[in-house]
């Protein structure tokens, strides 16, 4: 874990922050399981994508921008190359924008936050909840103390309030569970090589078989 790690820091070397498709690519080499995707530098043609299928979603690439949504950044749905290369020219014209990210357009599952922070107190620690209103309104999220195994994920997992919605609620299938663990116990080990200051996946998408991180944020420790 902090080899993939410290590679990832050399290779990046001098940056401050992270594009989503670079923390992504730092996610893919720990085994996670991210979009295919492409990434288009703001006035670059788009390459030929031959493992990417429509429908597909593209999205704003910038480390200035916080939230994407904000600047209607996020277009899902493109179903074909004229489609595409208009929706790439409208979001390369941004404000901010380095770039845009065209991924495969995952289905819709049970949406999930994990994510990581340096607390000044307890130090490293990882954090889970349930997307949606469930964190919007209800701030259903939990803590725990980083590095925790499978089984300390799961206990973390069992705490929010909206745990029946993974279990599967009202004819919807259950969720699988042993993904969700390895995203929460990966982060976990992020946090815990000292390197990381904060990280974000927020939403994971969850399904029956399986999981996707959509979106992903991260910025290393200030001794790095």
């Amino acid at each position: 874990m902090k080899k993939v790690v410290r590679d990832f820091i050399e290779s990046n070397k001098g940056k401050t922050g992270f594009l989503e498709h670079e923390v992504k690519g730092l996610l893919r080499n720990l085994g996670l399981p991210v979009p295919s995707g492409v990434f288009v530098r703001s006035g670059a043609a788009i390459p030929a994508i031959p493992d990417l299928h429509y429908p597909v979603v593209a999205k704003v690439s910038s480390r200035k921008i916080i939230s994407k949504s904000e600047v209607h950044g996020v277009r899902s749905g493109i179903r074909d190359d004229d489609d595409l290369k208009k929706t790439v020219e409208e979001l390369a014209r941004i404000e901010y924008a380095e770039g845009v990210l065209i991924e495969t357009m995952a289905p819709q599952g049970v949406e999930a936050i994990v994510g990581g922070i340096v607390d000044t107190q307890f130090g490293p620690v990882v954090m889970f909840g349930l997307g949606g209103i469930f964190v919007e309104l209800f701030r259903d999220v939990t803590f725990g103390l980083a590095p925790i195994t499978k089984e300390g994920a799961l206990r973390l997992i069992k705490q929010v309030k909206g745990f029946r919605l993974l279990e599967g609620y009202r004819g919807s299938p259950p969720v699988h569970l042993d993904a969700l663990l390895n995203i929460i116990s990966s982060v976990s080990d992020l946090m815990a090589t000292g390197l990381i200051e904060e990280i974000d996946l927020n939403p994971v998408a969850l399904y029956p078989e399986g999981a996707m991180v959509l979106d992903a944020k991260l910025s290393l420790h200030p001794q790095t």
